[in-house]
């Protein structure tokens, strides 16, 4: 767009609050009175009267909003959002009459300018009425159509919102940032046919002339317009009610209802939780009968879930679960899912980030809720079990010079959308989780809570929460000499020079430790050398790139801990220079640093420190937690990359793994190895990738053997099972391979109807689709089945399938959306470049639906991130970057080119070249070298 400039001397002086020197144009050719991204604060609003009439025939709607305005300077302009609607009929309702209002637009920033021939003076309250009507979204997002079809074949439509992060300004106009928090009072035209929830309660329904009805909502608390959600449809619902007196319905297509069941016991058990633990009401306010919360499942959502204020919407899969189709991971990811959302209800809803710069305090919070809540509620799902994949998962990221601070600035909808990634979900969590393990959790606790209270209803930054959890008073805390109150933070200081420091509470600074984990972007990498007594320390920024500049400059306060060969107890020390030592009570054998990984720092243990702990898990790897080996096996391989390690010396750690039987340590093994063999795929280098191929499975041969095919176990016993299944099917092993072939053609016999055991379904249905008739037979029980865990897991088998026909079909009809849900063409689209015959066939899907994918899920989206990276990410050769490079820097900023998920492409394509380069003969020398040790042994 050329912007057009004019001087500011042509315009009205009070026309706009600032002093630059030059406006945008309006569309009708005038200067638009305002030239920034984000709103003036001149007038807040604080009251929206929305009426919203949706058309679920001609897929449209009209609606008219009433704003009340509270002016907080002189002015004549109000300016707020718009976006793709027609405004008509704009007033202004003030005390001394009706007066109609000018209107302005300017489409690249989504605004509105009302401008009134006199002026709203400052301390009076005001009103604005705009009538607006737009199209119903062909997207995700704003107001969009849905639409699923029965069992018998018809397609029935809906309307559904999403507004999260900016697009509530796309169903009506508002004032669209997180800080402009009102009261909503909601109604909603529908036709008898169909129902319509809101955020809160209906209080009446007003028939209308022409048989339409108009139902009436109570009026909401003070939120934010994001948070604002409706939903017209033919759905059903069920309730339930806590034991705090919160009536709990879940609604969902007709024919699904009978599958809610367990998601809403769940959001009985954790709605009942959260009310006790964070010590505050469920905030939506009691009027009579009228306190409840909604839970959606909508047919047609992009993202996992969305934690609108009483009406949370999900995904089908995240909510509908069959006790007999459903598996243990599922029941596990619908209780997460359920478990963040609610959580949203205080970290986010009740107590909002400023602005979305600060995203992590609502998305960091929630994730790491997930895991506090689920511990307690269900400990059976052992959900500890799985939080350091969110670590391990944001470390990816958090590696490559083009991640962002926890806390970065932002201005505009791709940007704000690009902070929906793992480190502010991920990243988040861990750094919490660090904090809670250095204050304890009961400190933790009276922190959090202390902060819901004291900022209710209101928004904030960072420093409200670090202020928060400061001097937490009357708790208790283990230190390495005695249980010491954390107002007194101290230990007894060590006598000799510099040897263990434990700062006492004048010096605890929450804000100056924390601020170095969201300020800056990255996590320390802590090298530990042991001489005798004395360890050394040092630490550095952990950064896979050939240039070292990047790193330089940054400093972490890094809570360290520690444990020994010579005493189980956890030992602890804040790390605040760059370099510093400490002294243990005794010579030991190995030192293992980052406990249970409770930190988001990975360790590096030089000399013989390595070498140490190889012998240890050689010889007792049960000396260690489950968590301790995942750390490990993580920080060993990852340090290849970087050359602190030598990859044979991580090929030597993981023969441990062939006694491994934790689910943490067993699939981060995994997590390392395969991707070795991956990256040898794109190469056709079949001879290496093979040999890598059979080390991992026989490393792993004793374990996968001992799998039962039943759903019999824990749920970590379960979804490992499902795991290791799958990957020695898709891995070719034998005696797998039988197994499931027979399994297959069982049930195909049966026409489907003979039931097979949950968790190891998706690797039958890997097998079975490896033929075009096992594919078809497939296809037509996805395309029948009501089971949406069921559909998900034949969507991901066919997606394996070596038939590269079927899969180009699965992602062209994936695109279409009638056969295959459009919502779901990330996952196939990815799932089709993970696999060996169909990488070059995503690619070229993703480059010539490019832009059609980017307007359906919008421009710097976590899906339109996960797409790229999840495409590109296995790419090791110079001539796919090269491929790569040229198309990515053939768009322009109006279709992504400066979004960071393609500079995150850039990196790890670089990275696995280099890694490729340095470490191929490495790779091959070891491999053979233990082929000759096996034969020899067999011998």
């Amino acid at each position: 767009m050329i912007i057009q400039r004019i001087h500011l001397c042509e315009i009205e002086s009070n026309a706009f609050p600032g002093p630059l020197s030059y406006l945008p144009i309006a569309t009708n050719g005038q200067p638009f009175p305002w030239d920034r991204m984000r709103l003036p604060t001149t007038v807040t609003p604080l009251h929206y009267d929305l009426a919203i009439h949706p058309n679920l025939t001609t897929l449209d709607f009209t609606g008219v909003v009433r704003i009340e305005l509270d002016v907080h300077e002189d002015t004549n302009t109000v300016i707020l959002h718009a976006k793709q609607m027609q405004i008509s009929d704009v007033f202004l309702l003030a005390p001394e009459g009706i007066k109609r209002l000018k209107v302005l637009e300017y489409p690249r920033f989504h605004q509105l300018a009302l401008l009134s021939d006199s002026v709203l003076i400052k301390g009076r309250k005001y009103e604005v009425h705009l009538a607006f009507a737009a199209n119903l979204s062909d997207s995700f997002h704003g107001f969009y159509k849905g639409s699923y079809r029965t069992s018998s074949g018809e397609v029935r439509v809906l309307a559904s919102t999403q507004f999260e992060a900016t697009f509530a300004r796309g169903a009506f106009p508002c004032f669209d940032e997180p800080a402009f928090k009102a009261n909503f009072t909601i109604r909603i035209i529908r036709e008898p046919r169909h129902i319509a929830i809101s955020n809160m309660p209906m209080v009446k329904t007003v028939e209308l002339p022409g048989g339409l009805l108009e139902d009436h909502f109570d009026t909401t608390v003070k939120m934010s317009t994001y948070l604002v959600a409706y939903i017209v449809s033919d759905f059903k619902s069920v309730s339930k009610t806590t034991q705090h007196g919160v009536k709990i319905s879940i609604y969902a297509v007709p024919e699904k209802i009978d599958q809610t069941a367990f998601a809403l016991d769940a959001a009985v058990k954790l709605l009942d939780f959260y009310d006790d633990y964070f010590d505050i009401p469920y905030p939506l306010p009691k009027q009579g009968q009228w306190k409840s919360h909604y839970l959606a499942a909508i047919p047609d959502f992009q993202s996992g879930a969305m934690e609108n204020w009483g009406l949370t919407t999900y995904r089908e899969t995240g909510l509908l679960f069959d006790p007999e189709k459903s598996s243990a991971s599922d029941k596990l990811g619908i209780t997460k899912v359920i478990a963040h959302e609610l959580a949203h209800q205080w970290f986010g809803n009740l107590v909002t980030m400023e602005w979305w710069n600060d995203l992590w305090l609502n998305e960091g919070f929630a994730k790491f809720m997930e895991f506090v809540s689920l511990d307690i509620t269900y400990p059976e799902l052992h959900v500890d079990d799985f939080f350091l994949a969110k670590c391990f998962e944001a470390m990816e990221v958090d590696s490559l010079s083009s991640s962002h601070p926890v806390s970065t600035p932002v201005e505009n909808p791709t940007q704000i959308q690009e902070m929906f990634d793992d480190v502010s979900y991920d990243k988040g969590a861990c750094i919490l989780n660090m904090l809670r393990d250095f204050l304890t959790p009961e400190a933790f606790e009276i922190g959090i809570v202390r902060y819901l209270k004291r900022y209710s209803y209101q928004n904030t930054v960072n420093s409200h929460l670090w202020e928060s959890l400061t001097n937490v008073s009357d708790v208790s805390h283990d230190l390495d000499e005695g249980r010491l109150k954390h107002t007194e933070f101290c230990s007894k200081r060590k006598t000799q020079s510099g040897a263990s420091k434990w700062y006492s509470g004048d010096e605890l600074d929450v804000r100056a430790i924390m601020d170095t984990w969201t300020l800056q972007e990255g996590f320390p990498l802590v090298t530990v050398e042991v001489r005798g007594r004395e360890v050394r320390l040092s630490q550095e920024r952990y950064l896979k790139t050939d240039d070292p500049s990047p790193s330089e400059g940054f400093l972490w306060q890094i809570p360290l801990t520690y444990k020994t060969s010579a005493s189980n107890t956890v030992h602890r020390f804040l790390l605040k220079t760059k370099t510093d030592f400490l002294f243990l009570p005794e010579e030991v054998d190995w030192v293992k640093f980052n406990v249970d990984m409770s930190g988001y720092y990975m360790v590096h243990y030089a000399g013989e420190g390595w070498n140490s702990i190889i012998k240890l898990l050689q010889h007792s790897h049960t000396a260690l937690s489950g968590n301790d080996r995942a750390n490990l096996i993580h920080n060993v391989f990852q340090l290849v990359s970087i050359e602190k390690v030598r990859l044979d010396t991580a090929l030597e750690l993981s023969l441990y793994l062939s006694r491994e039987t934790k689910i943490m340590a067993v699939t981060q093994g995994f997590g390392e190895l395969v991707p070795l063999y991956k990256l040898m795929e794109k190469r056709d280098m079949k001879v290496l990738e093979n040999q890598m191929k059979s080390y991992i499975v026989d490393l792993f041969q004793d374990l996968i053997d001992q799998q039962e095919w039943n759903d019999s176990g824990s749920v970590s016993q379960r979804v490992l099972r499902s795991y290791l299944l799958l990957f020695s099917c898709v891995r070719n092993y034998a005696p797998c391979v039988t197994k499931a072939t027979q399994l297959f053609n069982q049930w195909k016999d049966s026409d489907g109807t003979m039931s097979l055991p949950v968790d190891i379904t998706m690797a039958v249905f890997v097998i079975g689709a490896r033929t075009p008739e096992g594919w078809d037979f497939l296809f037509e029980k996805y395309r029948h089945s009501l089971q949406m865990s069921v559909k998900s897991r034949m969507k991901t088998a066919m997606a394996v399938s070596p038939l590269q026909d079927k899969l180009k079909w699965m992602m062209e009809q994936s695109l279409i959306g009638e056969i295959m849900k459009t919502q779901d063409l990330p996952d196939v689209v990815v799932s089709v470049s993970k696999n060996p015959h169909g990488y070059q066939l995503a690619w070229d899907f993703l480059r010539a639906n490019w832009h059609t994918m980017i307007k359906k899920f919008d421009l710097g989206s976590s899906t339109i991130s996960y797409l790229v990276t999840g495409v590109t990410n296995q790419y090791s050769t110079r001539e796919m970057l090269d491929e790569v490079r040229s198309f990515f820097g053939s768009l322009t900023e109006e279709t992504g080119s400066e979004m960071r998920c393609i500079q995150q492409a850039y990196e790890t394509i670089e990275d696995n070249i280099r890694w490729m380069d340095k470490n191929l003969p490495l790779l091959q020398a070891w491999l053979d070298k233990r082929n000759r040790r096996v034969s020899h042994e067999d011998l």
